[in-house]
Formats: structure tokens, sequence, C-alpha cells
């Protein structure tokens, strides 16, 4: 049965990508900035120069609508929203951010948001119990270790989706949201449906209630 968060407390805030801690002498847009090559945020860093390296796949997908060329990341930086200037946008989300969760059985819960991390948009889980521990790479790993026997255990999961579909986004997530919906449908059973609203919207709360 689930818990209930009885205790919240969170701290942070866009401190950084504003527009006063924009770098001397830089343009609007990446592509036309003259200190591009010294910026740590350069859209032509992040998108162009990761589609000429032959990368298709995240982050270059998003900012192109159909089969990822150099022509169209060039087209997308020059004209669309991915090639302004991350100091001068009208960005409104916190840079970081961190939760703590207090549950009625005394679990705890943490969060951490940051966007100055090597990783783009990864989503990194550990979950720490009373017999072991677990703890998830966001796309391809999820490794126990039991307290009791002292024995890891790597857990990969399912690849089926892996080249047979465009639902990439979370992991691949989105491929098996979307299939257990659709199996779901199909049979008529909703238990097929293992992830529903309450799992999507607030996952950090419920992981912490198994604790």
């Amino acid at each position: 049965m689930g818990r209930h968060c009885i205790k919240t407390q969170s701290f942070g805030g866009l401190y950084h990508f504003r527009r006063e801690n924009k770098p001397a002498g830089a343009g609007s847009r990446c592509l036309e900035c003259a200190v591009e090559s010294e910026c740590a945020y350069s859209a032509k860093k992040i998108y162009l120069d990761s589609a000429r390296a032959g990368n298709t796949g995240w982050p270059v997908s998003i900012i192109v609508p159909g089969p990822v060329t150099e022509e169209g990341v060039i087209a997308a930086l020059t004209d669309g929203p991915y090639g302004r200037c991350v100091y001068e946008c009208d960005n409104d989300v916190n840079d970081n951010q961190v939760v703590n969760m207090l549950f009625d059985n005394g679990a705890t819960a943490s969060f951490s948001m940051v966007a100055f991390t090597k990783e783009i948009c990864v989503r990194k889980t550990r979950i720490f119990g009373t017999r072991g521990e677990l703890e998830g790479d966001g796309e391809h790993l999820i490794r126990h270790f039991d307290f009791l026997t002292n024995v890891t255990t790597n857990i990969t999961p399912d690849a089926t989706a892996h080249g047979t579909s465009t639902l990439t986004g979370h992991g691949y997530g989105d491929f098996y949201l979307t299939r257990d919906f659709i199996d779901a449908v199909l049979a008529d059973d909703q238990s097929k449906i293992l992830s529903g609203p309450r799992e999507v919207a607030m996952p950090a709360c419920l992981l912490a209630s198994l604790a």
C-alpha cells in the first residue's frame, strides 16, 4: 500500500542562465556568436558538432522535423528556438533544485535536478531498503545489491524496442507505456497497464514509499 508524504522542503531556482551572466561579446544566436567556441553551452557544439560526428539520435533528433542531416540542423539552429543564446531565452525552469520528502512511515526521499552535468537529461535513481539497494542509470542497466548475501545482480531491461521504434524517449519508456496501453485495450484488461497516472506523475514519492 502506498504511503503519504507528510513534509516537504525545496530549494533551487534559475540562477545561472540569466541575461546578467551572458558572456561578454556573446550574440543572440550561437551560429552568429563571436565567443561561441568559448561557451560551454554552445548549441553548435551540442547539436551541430554532434550531428557531424554521426549522432542522429538524442538530443539532435528533437530539433529537426525529419531525418537528421547537417543542413537540417543548421536550419534549425539558424531560425529555431534551439539556436538562441541560452542566457537570453525566456526560460523559467530552475537550473538547479533539491527536494526532500518525509513519509508517514518514516521513509525519506530526495530529488535533485541540475542542469550542469556531463549527460544531457539523464535520470538516475537509487533506492535504499532494509535488505538491499537498487540503482538505475536511466537507460540500460538496473543494479541490485543484496545486504544479506553481498551479491550484486545486474538487470538489463528488455531491448525489444531498440531499433524498431521512434518512441525512444526516456530510455524507451515511451515505447513500453504505449505498448502496455495498446495491449490493455486490445485485451480489455486494465491489469496490463503497469504504470498509471500516479506512478507517472509522482515517481519519486512512490519509490520512497517502498523503502
